[in-house]
């Protein structure tokens, strides 16, 4: 057990940890500076450049805003407040172009210094327009010991006919920038929804289409700009019938202040001087309700991972490399998360609070010593005696999960063996066999490193790999099946060159299982290797030796296919008990076109290639068609396998035109080979072509 001893002690916690202590202790002030939200304004600051590198983009909602501005007051030469039978003119004017919903962000608390005609006026006029939803101002006011809350819903006489009455408020963050909306108010015992909230629920009620509404009350807005993001129409415009109503059809139209004057101004992730209007403001609300792309802020813990998760790695940087190389690899890590925080944000309105993780990063490159960097080459030069170094790579990226134990992760398991080769090797030179079977390893081989994946042992002429480890690879279950798919391919190729050696031809079967299994160094004190144990390996090596057994040279089991169902033409085969399992297991076959079942003809015609959604199209021609499929020349490098696309094929002797769907399930070159996704009206035509040719040899 000297091996071992040594393997254990060369990576033992403590002495790891020992190596790591400025990056851990980095780590521990960063995780303790998120709990107590210590970054939250640099935090804040940060989302709000994502939003300005993230840029502007289009209003997607049918919002117009009637603004009361600078404007306004001079053509109407009128003091604030304006009468209120002049809003009601307002209303109406806009309610005659039949908009889905009128926002008034305007609050009327007390009556009219006019007199109750003035309100009743306006009242009439929201009661008459069915379509309204009336402001209500929050107003909190606290003298010690005294708290008083009070809703400032408008008066009776103007609120009773309107179809909703909502509070404007919006919450402002610590540093007074509003990024957020507050889809429901609580006022004593009373909840009223937001003024945002109120108008998606109108306008979603009177045909217009909606995302489903958020379950958490509070909201990040997803802003889509600056000032007059959204269309803006004066206030004077519309009372005096200068502005068509037919302007307003079918549009949310939200009535609000655009002036310095009436202070309704606040500052915005684009707008950081105070500048951008609230009723605006609303806008970008309900245009993020609307269509439900509100940002997501990840939980705090994630920052806290992802520093404890930096922090250390800023110090094995220091210790994996040289100061500089060090230097400029810890940029590309920061690069790297910027990169992917911005992604994040533009494509899938995620907030991943990145000051955090930088930060740690950065304590854990400063924190640590040349010391350890020296001691952690010192012993990787001593281990790589014992490993290759792809291995030895691995373990000094992770050292902690380092041990002759080794660690439980998920794989994809992948067998592969050649059908009806030991009938073959009984009548052969052993020096015959040998070289062939060098030749077929050695492709399989180079296949397997193509796709990313790890050659883990050769049995005769059964090949095991694995993917995700010992590098984690999020397609590794895919990729598992495109070299079982390719497997096919160059096994007929190896056939075709040996056949008349071998007396026979020769196919091949893989079985592939995806589970967790124990992955590590295991072996003997003479011998390691990097292997996996456990029920998943076990598992693929049956469906490998089923595959005759159903006709089927591919066979996954069914957690391999929920990793890559609609990626792959799959048929299920039902449920199976193999040896070693008491319970039933389901199992798919994956079709692999290239294997030639169906007759096929030389097909020398033009076709053309187009993508569902996309107006291009490519011209093509084709090499031979089958009933199932077809082969293609001259397809460009952006189609690539796996593309599902539309396939036009005309002339070179076929009865008719044919238009038909189809997947790309190989591809080498300007060659392609095409499965026919639709078979029901190309089968027939097909046949009677084929039926007419001599068929392909």
């Amino acid at each position: 057990m000297a091996v071992a001893r040594k393997l254990v002690g060369a990576f033992r916690g403590p002495s790891v940890a020992r190596r790591l202590v400025g990056g851990l202790l980095a780590a521990a002030i960063v995780v303790g500076l998120v709990f107590f939200e210590a970054l939250e304004p640099i935090e804040l600051d940060a989302l709000d450049r994502l939003f300005r590198v993230r840029g502007a983009q289009a209003p997607t909602a049918p919002i117009i805003v009637v603004t009361v501005d600078e404007d306004t007051f001079d053509e109407l030469d009128l003091a604030w407040p304006f009468p209120r039978a002049l809003h009601g003119t307002l209303v109406e004017m806009i309610a005659s172009g039949n908009p889905l919903a009128i926002g008034v962000d305007l609050v009327f608390p007390e009556p009219s210094v006019r007199g109750a005609e003035d309100d009743r006026e306006l009242g009439e006029s929201v009661a008459r327009a069915q379509r309204v939803v009336l402001g209500a101002a929050i107003t909190v006011v606290s003298e010690g010991f005294y708290v008083k809350t009070d809703a400032n819903f408008p008066i009776p006489a103007i609120r009773h006919g309107a179809a909703a009455v909502a509070p404007v408020n919006l919450p402002p963050d610590p540093d007074a920038v509003i990024r957020r909306m507050a889809l429901r108010h609580r006022v004593g015992e009373d909840t009223f929804d937001g003024f945002d909230f109120a108008i998606y629920k109108l306008a979603a009620a009177n045909g217009l289409p909606v995302a489903e509404a958020p379950r958490r009350n509070i909201a990040i807005i997803n802003h889509r700009g600056g000032r007059q993001t959204y269309p803006w129409v004066p206030y004077h415009r519309v009372v005096k019938g200068d502005v068509d109503p037919k302007v307003f059809e079918g549009k949310i139209v939200l009535i609000g202040a655009t002036t310095a004057i009436l202070h309704d101004l606040f500052p915005t992730p684009f707008e950081r001087g105070g500048t951008m209007p609230g009723v605006e403001i609303h806008a970008h609300a309900i245009d993020t309700l609307v269509r439900g792309d509100r940002i997501g802020a990840a939980p705090w813990w994630v920052a806290a991972v992802l520093a404890v998760a930096l922090a250390p790695l800023g110090s094995w940087l220091v210790l994996r490399l040289r100061a500089f190389r060090a230097f400029g690899a810890m940029i590309a890590v920061w690069l790297g998360l910027a990169g992917i925080t911005l992604v994040a944000f533009s494509t899938s309105q995620l907030w991943i609070q990145s000051v955090a993780p930088t930060l740690a990063l950065v304590l854990g490159y400063g924190a640590t010593s040349i010391e350890h960097f020296i001691r952690e080459q010192r012993e990787k030069r001593r281990l790589s005696q014992f490993f290759s170094p792809d291995v030895l790579r691995e373990i000094v990226r992770h050292p902690e999960h380092v041990q002759l134990g080794s660690a439980r992760r998920l794989v994809t398991v992948f067998f592969s063996d050649l059908r009806g080769f030991t009938t073959l090797s009984e009548r052969m030179e052993p020096e015959v066999l040998g070289e062939m079977l060098r030749e077929y390893l050695s492709e399989m081989t180079e296949i397997v490193f193509q796709h990313k994946g790890t050659v883990d042992k050769y049995i005769g002429d059964c090949v095991m790999a694995m993917w995700n480890a010992p590098f984690d690879d999020p397609d590794h279950a895919v990729n598992a099946v495109r070299t079982a798919l390719d497997f096919q391919e160059r096994t007929l190729q190896v056939s075709a060159k040996w056949e008349e050696k071998l007396g026979g031809k020769i196919r091949n079967g893989c079985g592939i299982n995806t589970g967790e299994a124990v992955v590590g160094t295991m072996g003997s004190r003479q011998r390691l290797e990097y292997t996996a144990i456990g029920d998943t390996v076990n598992l693929a090596a049956r469906l490998e030796s089923i595959t005759k057994d159903y006709n089927s040279s591919i066979v996954i089991s069914e957690s391999t296919y929920d990793y890559v169902k609609g990626q792959f033409m799959t048929r299920e085969l039902g449920a199976v008990t193999v040896k070693g399992k008491t319970r039933p297991v389901k199992i798919f076959a994956v079709l692999p076109t290239d294997i030639r079942r169906h007759p096929r003809a030389a097909l020398d015609s033009a076709a053309h290639i187009t993508l569902a959604g996309l107006d291009r199209t490519w011209e093509v021609r084709t090499r031979d068609i089958s009933e199932t499929g077809v082969a293609l020349v001259g397809v460009p490098d952006d189609l690539e396998k796996g593309t599902v696309i539309e396939i036009r094929l005309e002339g070179g002797g076929l009865p008719k035109p044919l238009v038909v769907s189809g997947m790309i399930m190989w591809k080498r070159g300007d060659s392609a080979g095409v499965s026919f996704t639709e078979l029901d009206e190309v089968a027939p035509v097909v046949s009677t072509y084929v039926s007419t040719r001599e068929h392909l040899k």
